[in-house]
């Protein structure tokens, strides 16, 4: 199916996978709204980076997912909703729950109230591998048992079992994608991906890190976005949760290793206490079993860990100005 002509919204265009898929869409030939968050600046998040040609395309709205009527009246006239617009940051989760709340739950159910009365034909719902929790065994699959560890990981296990609930009781076409560790350029460094870069890029002869041997499925970007894309135009997959993940894991400390040898830097890693999460709620192994997406999307990843790295090093390098050297992205 052609995304040609057709209308388009992506809730959270201003954020890291939103700015990509908003531009994978618009490059398309979709007719794009860009729901961003209001600011008293005017600025788009990343998409200040897109190429002009393809912002100017968008059709930017500048609101907030909390407002249940700016909501509904960004969802008119649409066919295909992609719902990425969340509060993500483990680490303010257990500072501010109750703004995760108010975005990711409340601001969820308004997307799936505006959805239900514009009857669209498809509603993509992001949710996280953070659901899980540490599992009781690997691979994952969308079977496995949900257990939140963190204030976010459980607003996001309310949103998307809210989702699911919109999809039985009112037949909201509703499909859940369930990315694992998404990484590339545009990522915070408040990302340990990112970190990591970040520090090597600048030079330091050491690298601040929580634990080295929890395990994560690092997926590059543009793969996540073309998993997107597909749940966003395949038929018959209402209802159905789907992950997006390379089916390899790797420990934070060989993460570190591979970044070490894109970059060509040494350095050391240290343990940074302001990182680490507490105990109880840090997950020890992220690693998903990506058959399900070859199986309903046709999806498999195709950018190995360290191409993904050297090409999302390369960025950073070039972009050093848009992070503060002087904030601590926890």
């Amino acid at each position: 199916m052609s995304w040609k002509g057709r209308r388009v919204l992506v809730t959270g265009a201003d954020g890291f996978i939103g700015s990509h898929l908003a531009e994978a869409l618009a490059c398309a030939g979709a007719h794009v709204r860009a729901f961003c968050l209001y600011n008293s600046q005017g600025k788009l998040g990343w998409l200040e980076h897109s190429p002009a040609g393809v912002r100017a395309q968008l059709d930017v709205r500048l609101g907030d997912v909390r407002d249940a009527r700016f909501v509904e009246d960004s969802c008119r006239d649409v066919e295909v909703v992609f719902h990425l617009a969340a509060l993500i940051a483990i680490p303010y989760s257990y500072i501010a729950p109750q703004s995760f709340v108010q975005t990711n739950v409340d601001g969820t159910l308004n997307v799936l109230e505006a959805c239900r009365r514009a009857r669209v034909a498809r509603l993509v719902h992001t949710s996280t591998s953070e659901v899980y929790g540490t599992p009781d065994s690997l691979p994952i699959r969308e079977t496995h048992p949900l257990k939140a560890q963190s204030p976010y990981a459980a607003t996001k296990v309310a949103a998307d079992q809210l989702a699911l609930s919109y999809h039985l009781s009112f037949g909201v076409p509703v499909t859940v994608v369930r990315p694992f560790n998404t990484y590339g350029p545009r990522q915070s460094t408040r990302a340990v991906t990112a970190t990591i870069l970040s520090q090597l890029l600048d030079g330091g002869d050491t690298v601040q890190l929580g634990r080295l041997d929890t395990r994560r499925d690092l997926t590059f970007v543009a793969d996540v976005v073309a998993g997107f894309l597909a749940a966003g135009e395949i038929a018959g997959i209402e209802g159905k949760v789907i992950q997006l993940g390379t089916g390899r894991s790797v420990t934070i400390g060989e993460l570190f290793e591979a970044a070490c040898r894109v970059t060509g830097k040494k350095a050391r890693a240290v343990q940074e206490e302001r990182r680490m999460r507490p105990e109880a709620s840090e997950v020890m192994a992220l690693e998903s079993d990506p058959s399900l997406a070859r199986q309903l999307l046709g999806w498999q990843p195709a950018t190995p860990l360290e191409e993904g790295l050297r090409r999302t090093a390369e960025w950073m390098h070039e972009v050093r100005d848009s992070y503060r050297a002087d904030f601590f992205y926890a």
